[in-house]
């Protein structure tokens, strides 16, 4: 993802976890969520009732793991500035102006298609990063922009028209066309014209010319994500646990399913005490439930269902 919303790699005691990537879409994904073994998962399931469940379709700019984060920090209304969030957390003033995450990314060419590789590939370190956006500096300051830089992979600009520019989630483009999700709004032209030129001036650039004669792919382009203005934040305990997110944007099945079994047993050590379950159309919100006196009498004899059979709904 990546650099939008707060990364988590484990499982903490009552806390409201988060699993984006759960559950996938494509046919060989299907195929490795049916071989899926989570023990502690099927019993957490087993003791616990849905509580929510939020529903869209792949095609919507926000990912429903998102959708569940942004409830979480008490932003129902549709709007998530990541940006000007991260920014913050990187030691950013961000002030009242409206910012966006500009990632750095190489946007692969073909005959009929541009796709977006997913930007930790890229493995940027910070000299090389900075070398870049200082490249690419002189092409957002004439327009007007104020650029800032917050890590490897998260450069961050303001500017006025970033208020109310809704854009799509680096994880909905990551491995696709990036075409379907360019932002279509008259006020977006200048991005995409941005986006051109950064791609003719990173295109001979020194940085890229060294990248490729030792065999990395060149950063030529950027994806914006994530605009709006800094936004008061609700008390909450969600942790975004994001170890699926790559094998499953990669569709490395094998690792998505290594993942699985980590997770699982993390959750085995940790319970959480409210989960968010993630695919790439739905979020299943749970929460434990006391049991019946009935449930508590035949659970012994009974074992739980699969919780794959409850991802395939996502």
């Amino acid at each position: 993802m990546r650099g939008i919303v707060p990364e988590g790699t484990g499982i903490i005691t009552r806390v409201h976890l988060i699993v984006p990537f759960a559950s996938p879409l494509s046919d060989a994904g299907r195929a490795a969520l049916a071989q899926l073994q989570t023990p502690a998962m099927d019993a957490w399931l087993d003791r616990s009732e849905e509580v929510q469940r939020d529903e869209d379709d792949e095609q919507s700019p926000a990912p429903p793991h998102e959708r569940a984060f942004a409830r979480a920090l008490g932003w129902s209304d549709g709007t998530a500035p990541w940006a000007a969030r991260r920014a913050a957390a990187d030691g950013i003033e961000v002030g009242a102006q409206p910012w966006g995450l500009l990632t750095p990314a190489h946007w692969r060419v073909g005959s009929d298609a541009i796709h977006l590789a997913d930007p930790r590939a890229l493995a940027l370190d910070e000299l090389t990063s900075r070398t870049l956006l200082d490249a690419v500096r002189p092409l957002f300051e004439s327009e007007g922009f104020v650029l800032a830089w917050g890590a490897p992979l998260r450069w961050y600009a303001s500017h006025p028209m970033f208020a109310n520019l809704p854009t799509a989630s680096l994880d909905r483009v990551i491995g696709r066309n990036v075409d379907r999700w360019l932002p279509g709004q008259r006020e977006a032209r200048l991005v995409r014209r941005l986006q051109n030129e950064v791609q003719m001036l990173l295109h001979t650039h020194a940085v890229n010319e060294a990248r490729e004669a030792a065999g990395l792919v060149p950063v030529n382009s950027f994806w914006l994500s994530g605009c709006g203005a800094a936004r008061p934040e609700a008390a909450h305990d969600a942790v975004l646990d994001e170890r699926l997110a790559q094998p499953a944007l990669a569709e490395d099945w094998a690792a998505w399913a290594a993942a699985w079994a980590e997770l699982d047993a993390s959750l085995a050590a940790r319970p959480p005490s409210a989960l968010t379950l993630c695919g790439e159309r739905c979020a299943l919100t749970l929460a434990p439930r006391a049991p019946s006196l009935l449930q508590r009498l035949t659970r012994p004899f009974q074992a739980p269902r699969p919780a794959r059979e409850r991802l395939a709904t996502l």
